[in-house]
């Protein structure tokens, strides 16, 4: 049974603007209005024996997650179980977990094919090729993972050193795996045509995988099996306890096993790859190109301008006799980079994050379980969001203790609770909540609501949230 494993997570933090730690880099829209995610889904679900797809995924993406997998037509939702991860942790500790429950869940001879939730792969009759390829090694007891023939001598890459060809079958023994390399290591790569890019993806028997882990890593194996143990939920989502899953090391799964393994086998890809690991890799997915090179998402208008990437979520962009640059803007900030240096956006990053700075997390809108809002004013006095609430769905029953409310119905109907009363809210109709008040939003109607929140106060961190009850499990969160 071939099980794919979809690794869902991480900042992202080279395609920031758009990529924040709240809304990761797998949420990201790609053109034709398609998340990275989805396309993930979407080729798992064309190899996936019987619709069965696994997610390992953190806690805080599950509703987004979840949400984007039931637009998908093919999708069935209790086919495609989630193990949560309450904290970030590296691929080790999620391909062993999802090994265990694959074998304990679903089927005890599983052929697990784990894809990073971030990649892009757009010849899915290719790729279903070389997933046989990889099976077919799998199954006959190899740790396979997938090569990608190098294009140009990249040095953020981890490489892999192909071998002997494994008879019978069609792929090679991995001689070596090599870290990042400097240039001119790159280059020599490149010219002696051996080595492949790492690109991340496998496929293996799960009970091969556990008992190569006994043998080249059984400390990381045995804390896998500890927070296996520390599991709670019969049906997915599965939880594990916070303690157990962070007694994981911190490791990823070529350095636990693949380096060690002593059958690991390489396919090389025939299909088309791209980690879009940079701005300057989202450019080049754009097709289409003016006279000067320049390539544009959104509106702008470029006057004397060449070799420019231009994406804009609203308004117009105007660039003025500059070349080589990637310029991105969002409702709340604007990146402007050097296409070649567009792998350092990740220490803007650094700088938002040591300056404690909201933008390094969220956008101007944040996604919720129960639906979103949208900052339109943050100032010192006073904040102001426009949320909207989902059909059917709540917000936690909460208090405030440095903040008052004033909520303003702006459409459809809301059923809201105050202190001990609750009632109807139409359109156009408002109403106050006080600091240290009890007080919960409801939708019980077939359509969106939308409200206009007004708070008032000397603090509006999220962290003077005080949920006493939450149907999304977070009422032990401040």
């Amino acid at each position: 049974m071939l099980i794919p494993v979809i690794l869902s997570g991480g900042a992202g933090t080279r395609l920031w603007p758009v990529s924040r730690s709240a809304y990761p880099k797998p949420f990201m829209r790609l053109a034709d209005g398609e998340s990275l995610l989805y396309k993930t889904l979407d080729r798992a679900l064309s190899v996936a024996d019987d619709g069965h797809v696994l997610t390992v995924t953190g806690r805080d993406y599950y509703f987004l997650t979840r949400d984007e997998y039931a637009a998908h037509p093919q999708a069935k939702l209790d086919r495609l179980p989630f193990l949560l991860e309450p904290a970030g942790r590296n691929t080790a500790p999620a391909i062993l977990l999802a090994a265990q429950y694959a074998v304990s869940h679903l089927s005890p001879d599983a052929v697990l094919l784990v894809l990073p939730a971030d990649h892009l792969i757009r010849e899915l009759d290719r790729f279903a090729a070389d997933v046989r390829r990889a099976r077919a090694l799998a199954e006959d007891g190899w740790l396979a993972t997938f090569g990608i023939v190098p294009t140009h001598a990249e040095t953020g890459f981890g490489y892999i050193r192909v071998g002997a060809p494994i008879a019978g079958r069609d792929g090679s023994e991995i001689a070596a795996f090599v870290e990042k390399p400097k240039r001119e290591a790159a280059e020599a790569y490149l010219a002696a045509g051996d080595h492949l890019w790492n690109s991340g993806m496998f496929c293996f028997r799960a009970d091969a995988l556990l008992a190569a882990a006994a043998q080249a890593c059984p400390d990381v194996l045995a804390a896998a099996q500890a927070c296996q143990a520390s599991a709670s939920g019969l049906d997915s989502p599965i939880e594990y306890a916070r303690e157990a899953f962070l007694a994981q090391p911190d490791i990823s799964i070529d350095y636990a096993v693949m380096e060690h393994a002593a059958r690991r086998a390489v396919v090389p890809a025939t299909f088309d790859w791209s980690d879009i690991g940079s701005w300057k890799a989202v450019s080049e997915l754009e097709t289409e190109s003016d006279a000067q090179g320049n390539r544009v998402r959104g509106q702008a208008i470029l006057v004397e301008s060449a070799n420019c990437y231009i994406q804009s979520d609203k308004r117009m962009v105007a660039a003025v006799g500059v070349r080589d640059l990637v310029i991105v803007d969002t409702d709340d900030a604007v990146l402007v980079a050097d296409k070649d240096r567009a792998q350092q956006v990740k220490l803007v990053v650094d700088r938002l994050r040591a300056d404690k700075h909201d933008a390094a997390a969220f956008h101007q809108t944040v996604h919720r379980p129960w639906g979103s809002y949208t900052v339109l004013e943050d100032a010192d006095d006073c904040k102001v969001k426009r949320l909207v609430v989902k059909p059917g769905h709540v917000l936690s029953l909460q208090k405030h203790h440095r903040r008052s409310e004033h909520w303003t119905v702006v459409k459809g109907t809301a059923k809201v609770r105050v202190g001990d009363e609750e009632f109807l809210l139409q359109a156009n109709q408002s109403t106050y909540i006080p600091t240290d008040t009890l007080h919960r939003l409801e939708n019980p109607t077939a359509e969106d609501i939308h409200l206009i929140e007004v708070q008032c106060g000397d603090y509006f961190g999220e962290d003077d949230i005080v949920r006493l009850e939450d149907r999304y499990g977070r009422a032990a969160q401040r």
